[in-house]
């Protein structure tokens, strides 16, 4: 019987494939190609590539709502403090104790709803003495809130905040004064060009009123003290509070002052208001202002939260450059180059000061997450 060829003749391999061939196990079958392999350092830097795009995409998340809310604090400070030149300047709604009372109302209902959802732990008092320095605290700050406003009747916005910024210089002349606070040589050489920038800015405003500048330095004046009086009165670890649940605390005292104050100082504006019910535009206009107010705070919170206190301050400062630019483009108000000058020598020194201070070995400045003060 003859055999068949295929059977009986050697295997023959391909030219091609004959150096990339191993010899197939029993069975038949092969259980690793050359091609294929993987070797273990391949799949270490694999598994290094997944793990950081697993943890880029966080990460671009965090940084993304961060510039969000710094947008949302900036818009939402400028647009607040341009309602309310507008209500109480250009609209004619001559009433600034009353417009505060229509804030810290917003603040009041605002923040016990927004303590409801438990998206910051709330806080609670713990002694009658610590409700005293709350009290204390209210007081002052409504009426620096006050003051504020009373000068954007007069005066511009633009000017108002060259005052405004000479915070720092007040600061620490009440810390000195009040508790015996020194700073170094640095720190205190870098308030000069803050005196000296709002000198120059002050002398050639030309639509200074005196009334309006007064109020203004004095609701400065106010902040500070506002300021240095909450280091002394809630120094101790278990009162401290976070401006979120400070605020949820100060708003009802502070419109339990502004209600009288209002009644005594502006005794007509409640017929003024009632008569302008009809008015759809002041009515919501108002409202919304008011509702604001509450949302600076709150911004306030979040970008401290996001960032640290210091970075929040030197934001505050951006943001009262932009605001001055705003202002002046919205309202018209006439600048002369000298003011202009003057108040950016402000602005720089309290940049040289806030770096001085964070520098300095004498004193920090607080960089705590989700610290930082209030602002109506």
């Amino acid at each position: 019987m003859a055999r068949d060829p295929e059977t009986t003749s050697p295997r023959k391999t391909s030219p091609n494939t004959r150096g990339n061939s191993r010899s197939l196990p029993e069975g038949g079958h092969s259980t690793q190609s050359i091609g294929t392999a993987v070797s273990p350092l391949s799949l270490e830097r694999a598994s290094l590539l997944q793990q950081n795009e697993l943890q880029a995409g966080p990460a671009r998340k965090s940084r993304l709502l961060t510039a969000l809310v710094v947008a949302a604090w900036f818009v939402s400070n400028i647009v607040l403090l341009l309602s309310n030149k507008y209500l109480l300047s250009n609209y004619g709604f001559r009433q600034p104790v009353f417009l505060t009372l229509c804030h810290m109302l917003a603040c009041v209902v605002l923040s016990t709803a927004f303590s409801a959802t438990n998206a910051v732990p709330r806080q609670s008092i713990q002694s009658s003495k610590q409700l005293i320095k709350i009290s204390v605290l209210a007081i002052v700050f409504a009426m620096s809130v006050v003051l504020g406003n009373i000068s954007l009747r007069f005066i511009p916005v633009s000017f108002s905040q060259a005052v405004g910024a000479t915070t720092p210089a007040f600061t620490a002349a009440l810390s000195f004064l009040m508790v015996n606070a020194r700073e170094s040589e640095r720190t205190y050489a870098a308030l000069l060009p803050v005196v000296i920038g709002i000198v120059i800015a002050t002398g050639a405003e030309p639509s200074f009123n005196l009334a309006g500048f007064a109020a203004a330095v004095t609701a400065t004046a106010a902040r500070a003290f506002k300021s240095v009086l909450q280091g002394i009165l809630l120094t101790d670890a278990a009162e401290k509070m976070d401006s979120m649940n400070l605020l949820r605390y100060m708003a009802p005292i502070s419109l339990g002052v502004l209600v009288p104050a209002t009644v005594f100082l502006e005794p007509t504006v409640f017929e003024i208001v009632s008569a302008s019910r009809a008015d759809v535009f002041f009515i919501a206009f108002l409202s919304l202002n008011a509702a604001l107010a509450y949302f600076v705070n709150l911004l306030n919170f979040l970008v401290t939260k996001h960032t640290s206190a210091l970075t929040l301050q030197v934001l505050g400062n951006g943001k009262g450059v932009a605001a001055v630019v705003v202002s002046v483009m919205v309202f018209r108000n006439p600048v002369t180059f000298a003011s202009v000058i003057g108040y950016l020598i402000t602005v720089s020194g309290v940049m040289l000061y806030m770096f001085a201070k964070r520098s300095s070995a004498a004193k920090n400045l607080p960089d705590e997450k989700g610290a930082g003060d209030i602002a109506v």
